[in-house]
């Protein structure tokens, strides 16, 4: 398939730039992945397209505020985003500016609270970083760290805690697994008392996840590993709700990658964990998740060609054709699908 066949048409001012004040106030457009046909609604309707027996899996990642601000001990100041932890104080980041930031380069943080020296230059132009601090890194990172947003978001993030979702807990994400933002505790709640089970993967979003693929043949596209977990009690979850005959519906690409990654050929799993790079396209023959809760995507994105794999090119690149006509917001703190 051809990269071009993911393309459409987004006028700028529908790109999201703020969150919404209320969580599950975002708007929610319902795709029936079988027929095409699509609803309007808003996500706290969510509830009502859900059944008992339901089994809804979440990324439980929480995002790193993995980007630094600070200076070059020559003078000059240097910006960080931190994109893996290689262990022992090593992390591979993106680095500006990148000339600047040559092997043997110092750079010092937060007044010297966090020092650091650049190692070498990996694969893609990336930095391997040497830190030196006091005490528990992530401890200092909370302190000095901000937000990496999306390139596409250029307003300043006023409450950090809104890239985050209501649930997450195991830090490590570069990205937040946008999806889950819709949620709030009350909703969640109304949710399991409906007799819906709530299951928990952690995917720890890296920011290849905005990578735009380059290649004119999509199966050509190099695709990056996210590391990603998944627990007993979710392994038990999914299992028993495959056998009894319910759904199980994904929150976001990221717990759809999860499961399709480790997922046997039945759709049943067992307590796991390691790397993906799992690449889904149509043509993919989906195991495990049965429907998606998912925001709206790049054109020629690796995530509007995971949709499209669930729902149809047709249907989707239709319904996000509906999205621009009725004014839907678009991506991270955009509004929400329901495929089903």
């Amino acid at each position: 398939m051809k990269r071009t066949d993911f393309s459409f048409d987004l006028p700028e001012e529908l790109i999201a730039q703020t969150p919404l004040q209320r969580r599950d106030g975002s708007r929610l457009l319902h795709l029936d992945k079988h027929t095409g046909a699509v609803e309007h609604g808003h996500f706290y309707d969510l509830p009502r397209y859900l059944k008992p027996g339901d089994c809804l899996v979440l990324n439980d990642s929480r995002v790193l505020p993995a980007r630094l601000i600070g200076s070059r001990a020559s003078g000059g100041s240097v910006e960080l985003v931190l994109l893996r932890d290689l262990g022992d104080g090593k992390w591979e980041c993106l680095s500006r500016p990148g000339r600047k930031t040559k092997p043997g380069t110092e750079l010092f943080f937060g007044e010297g609270e966090l020092r650091a020296t650049v190692l070498e230059v990996a694969e893609g132009g990336n930095r391997i970083v040497q830190f030196h601090y006091e005490g528990i890194f992530l401890e200092v990172l909370e302190r000095l760290g901000k937000m990496p947003l999306p390139p596409y978001i250029r307003e300043e993030l006023q409450d950090a805690e809104r890239y985050q979702t209501v649930y997450s807990r195991e830090l490590g994400s570069a990205a937040a697994p946008t999806a889950g933002l819709h949620f709030t505790k009350e909703l969640l709640a109304q949710i399991e008392a409906m007799g819906v089970n709530i299951a928990y993967v952690t995917l720890h979003v890296g920011l290849g996840t905005f990578r735009p693929v380059k290649e004119e043949e999509i199966e050509d596209h190099p695709m990056h590993a996210e590391f990603c977990i998944v627990p007993e009690r979710t392994a038990r979850l999914v299992t028993e709700t495959k056998k009894a005959g319910g759904r199980i519906v994904s929150v976001g690409t990221t717990s759809c990658r999860t499961l399709e990654s480790f997922a046997r050929e039945d759709g049943t799993l067992e307590p796991c964990s390691g790397w993906t790079d799992i690449f889904i396209y149509p043509g993919y023959r989906f195991k495990c998740v049965d429907a998606l809760v998912t925001n709206f995507h790049l054109p020629e994105s690796t995530l509007i060609m995971l949709v499209s794999a669930l729902a149809g090119r047709e249907h989707v690149l239709n319904a996000y054709r509906i999205a621009v006509e009725e004014r839907y917001r678009f991506f991270s703190f955009g509004d929400a699908m329901f495929i089903e």
